[in-house]
């Protein structure tokens, strides 16, 4: 019994030392995506600052490769900084929030989703409420959405990604619930629309 006993505290411990490997890895790379993603912003703001193309003729070309840090998820009632990274693979949510590869940018009159996993870049989201102001800040500019609806689907529900042209919506997608250990049954989603400035 007492041989059960301490294999069964190896065993935990075990768990326990990887979940904190994993946990820091984790943190590790979100905070090296969201300096790159500074730079990024700070580099293009001050670089060129008259630049000859407007806002929305670069929207048009703007098409980032997968695994590039291209901005960041500004969540005030939240304080929180996230950065984003292009693709949603296991590889690029590790590093941050991640645009779902097909879907708009901003000023591309069409669907813009961003996902994330709901116990790293989006452990806080089911405090945000209908009202909250979301802005998606990128190298050709900053902005931002509000949010109007909130809803939980099945994990499997592909049909939240769809095309909204020429109507821009920002879908913002992680797993639910928010406590749930293992693999969620269910995605929480929230729906934004563009603050007219």
């Amino acid at each position: 019994m007492k041989k059960l006993s301490m294999l069964l505290i190896v065993i935990g411990l075990i768990f326990i030392s990887f979940g904190g490997y994993q946990l820091v890895k984790t943190n590790k790379a979100q905070q090296d995506s969201l300096s790159e993603a500074e730079a990024l912003l700070t580099n293009e703001t001050s670089a060129h600052p008259k630049a000859s193309n407007t806002k929305e003729e670069t929207a048009k070309t703007y098409m980032p490769k997968a695994g590039d840090t291209v901005g960041i998820l500004y969540i005030p009632r939240l304080n929180s900084d996230l950065p984003i990274v292009e693709g949603t693979d296991e590889d690029e949510l590790e590093r941050g929030v991640g645009h779902y590869k097909g879907t708009a940018y901003p000023l591309q009159k069409d669907q813009i989703v961003l996902s994330g996993h709901r116990d790293t870049v989006f452990r806080r989201m089911g405090e945000l409420e209908l009202g909250d102001i979301l802005t998606v800040e990128l190298p050709y500019g900053d902005f931002s959405y509000e949010i109007v609806d909130t809803k939980v689907v099945d994990a499997n529900d592909r049909t939240i990604i769809k095309s909204t042209a020429p109507k821009e919506v920002l879908t913002v997608t992680t797993c639910y619930p928010f406590t749930y250990i293992g693999n969620a049954p269910d995605r929480y989603i929230i729906t934004a629309l563009p603050v007219e400035s």
